[in-house]
């Protein structure tokens, strides 16, 4: 068995445990990515109390390196998504 836990699990156990169909679900939990996708795009945080907090970061241009040729590069600057998880999950994880 795999470790990774997919989209189409996630699905299939919500339709299991709310007795909805899988494309219902599906729906659901595309909406629910994509509002929280939007609410990034848009500069927004986003909170789920319990489970974490959604937000962007904004990461500084730098120098790094080309790990073959060992040649000095440019990085450029940009917003990257993080999670911050919440109390709850935190514990949730750790039991």
């Amino acid at each position: 068995m795999s470790t990774n836990f997919t989209k189409a699990e996630i699905v299939a156990t919500a339709a299991k445990e709310t007795g909805l169909t899988k494309a219902v679900c599906e729906k659901v939990l595309s909406s629910i990515l994509g509002s929280v996708q939007q609410g990034l795009v848009d500069g927004k945080k986003i909170t789920l109390v319990g489970f974490g907090t959604f937000s962007v970061k904004e990461r500084q241009a730098r120098k790094g390196r080309n790990p073959q040729t060992k040649a000095v590069i440019d990085i450029p600057a940009a917003n990257i998504a993080k999670f911050k998880p919440g109390k709850l999950l935190k514990e949730a994880v750790n039991q």
